[in-house]
């Protein structure tokens, strides 16, 4: 059974290295991103 993560911020510069890393190493990856907004 595959360990599996959560990455907030997967698109930032340290989430993207993350996600990599982590699914190199055979995990299941999900990622949430912040969505921008503009009021």
């Amino acid at each position: 059974m595959k360990k599996v993560a959560l990455i907030t911020g997967i698109t930032g510069q340290d989430g993207a290295y993350l996600a990599d890393l982590l699914l190199k190493k055979d995990y299941l990856v999900h990622g949430i991103k912040k969505t921008f907004i503009q009021f």
